[in-house]
C-alpha cells in the first residue's frame, strides 16, 4: 500500500467513526431525536403504506434486529410507530409509522439537513456529487 492508500483508508475510517457520531448529537441536541430513531422513521416514511417488517427496516437502518426492537419500542412509547402482526406470518411484525411519527420526522428533518450539509456537503468543494456516489456506493455492494 502507498503512503497516498493508506492515507485514504485511514481518512475513510476515520469517517466511518466521526460522522455517525457528530450528526448524532446534532439531531439530539436540536431536534431530540437521535439518528437511529431519525433513520428508522425516514425509511418507513418511505415504505408503501408507511410499513415495513422488523427485519427489512433493521436491515435499511444498518441496526441488527434487536437492535431495531429497542428502537422500534422507544418510538411506539411514543406514538410514533406501532407494531402490527403481518398478515401473511403470524410470527412477523411490522413496524407502521403513524402520522404522529411522519409530523416528528418533518420537524427533525431541517436539523438532519442542516447537519449533513455542514457535516458532509460542504467539505466536497468542486468535487463531483455524481462521481462521488457512483465511488461510494460501490463500497456497499
Amino acid at each position: 500500500m502507498s503512503a497516498a492508500e493508506e492515507a485514504l483508508v485511514r481518512a475513510v475510517g476515520r469517517i466511518m467513526m466521526v460522522l455517525p457520531r457528530t450528526i448524532d448529537a446534532d439531531m439530539v441536541r436540536e431536534a431530540h431525536l437521535p439518528l437511529s430513531e431519525y433513520m428508522a422513521l425516514m425509511h418507513l416514511s418511505e415504505a408503501p403504506d408507511r410499513r415495513m417488517r422488523m427485519s427489512e427496516l433493521a436491515t435499511a437502518s444498518l441496526v441488527s434486529l434487536s437492535g431495531m426492537t429497542r428502537i422500534v419500542a422507544r418510538l411506539e412509547g411514543e406514538g410514533l410507530v406501532q407494531r402490527v402482526r403481518c398478515d401473511e406470518d403470524a410470527r412477523g411484525l411490522h413496524a407502521v409509522l403513524t402520522d404522529a411519527g411522519l409530523a416528528r420526522l418533518r420537524e427533525a428533518w431541517p436539523t438532519h439537513l442542516a447537519s449533513v450539509r455542514r457535516h458532509i456537503l460542504d467539505h466536497l468543494g468542486g468535487a463531483d456529487p455524481a462521481a462521488l456516489t457512483s465511488i461510494l456506493e460501490r463500497f456497499a455492494t
